[in-house]
């Protein structure tokens, strides 16, 4: 786990320095250009690079080990970055509309020859560093790989539509571009904040199957019901389970032999952390029980 989290932490940062740099580049060369798709994407870079820059230090914060305090430890840092890199994209997005509208029915002169060296330069850039994040597994990294996935596909438009100017001098593709563009992410960062949304209300995970993991652990031999069960995440990557399982009478003579088969189970599912009850049938200690005891094989998941 503490190899995950500092790989975690290597990634993020080198997508935030990559990230600050290419700003700088695509600040100077959106006002050389007028490019408002320029400099509405520098605008939205600088946002990134804020969101990567608090995210690089909250998961820093999140290698901290559990105390008496935080039992689960610092793990949801990075969730909860996860969520303001989100909050900053929504943002944005919002304010190049309101800039880019207006050009539509005014549009303005720009230099189409620089814009197409910047989307390339663009392209790169931002390619390098969501290649680098979309190998982890952290809803952290999944949302900032997103943000420069959306940014390789935004240069790769700013391109087409400067090479289109270049041939057609219609200054009205620079404002077009920009909308486009900003409604594409829109819908991405939506779409990736649902799954955040579900992991703050403690849901089930989108990766993980239950009735799989629930057929799974009901195979095993000796194993009458389950109930009470609790699915959660932390993170996004670090799953837990709690739950009671009933067993024949014969297996409460060595629980320890039996809870390890669950647990083997659920780690092949991607749970890592599970506390597990056992129960012989007709005696329910779990709050979900029914007033004449556990029902055979009745598997209740929240």
């Amino acid at each position: 786990m503490n190899g995950h989290r500092h790989s975690r932490e290597k990634n993020v940062g080198f997508a935030a320095l990559l990230n600050i740099t290419f700003t700088v580049i695509e600040l100077v060369g959106g006002f050389l250009t007028n490019s408002l798709a320029i400099l509405s994407d520098a605008l939205h870079d600088f946002g990134d690079s804020i969101v990567l820059t608090t995210s690089w230090y909250a998961e820093r914060k999140a290698k901290r080990p559990p105390d008496s305090v935080r039992t689960f430890g610092y793990q949801r840092l990075s969730l909860f970055a996860a969520v303001f890199s989100a909050t900053v994209l929504i943002a944005g997005s919002l304010f190049i509309l309101s800039e880019a509208i207006p050009r539509l029915f005014n549009p303005e002169s720009v230099n189409a020859q620089g814009m197409i060296w910047l989307a390339i330069v663009g392209i790169v850039f931002n390619a390098i560093g969501a290649l680098r994040l979309k190998k982890g597994e952290s809803m952290n990294e999944k949302v900032l790989s997103w943000h420069l996935l959306e940014d390789v596909f935004g240069w790769t438009v700013v391109l087409i539509g400067a090479v289109t100017i270049l041939y057609t001098n219609n200054y009205r593709i620079d404002p077009i571009v920009t909308i486009l563009f900003t409604f594409f992410i829109l819908w991405g960062v939506t779409r990736n904040l649902r799954e955040v949304y579900n992991i703050l209300l403690q849901g089930i995970p989108a990766h993980l199957d239950m009735p799989k993991i629930e057929h799974a652990v009901m195979s095993l031999s000796g194993v009458k019901g389950m109930h009470d069960i609790h699915v959660w995440s932390l993170e996004g990557e670090t799953d837990i389970f709690s739950g009671h399982v009933v067993v024949d009478d014969v297996l409460l003579r060595d629980t320890d032999q039996i809870k390890q088969k669950i647990k083997d189970v659920l780690t092949r599912h991607h749970i890592e952390h599970s506390t597990i009850e056992l129960e012989r049938e007709g005696l329910c200690s779990g709050i979900e029980c029914a007033p004449v005891g556990c029902a055979r094989s009745r598997v209740d998941i929240q």
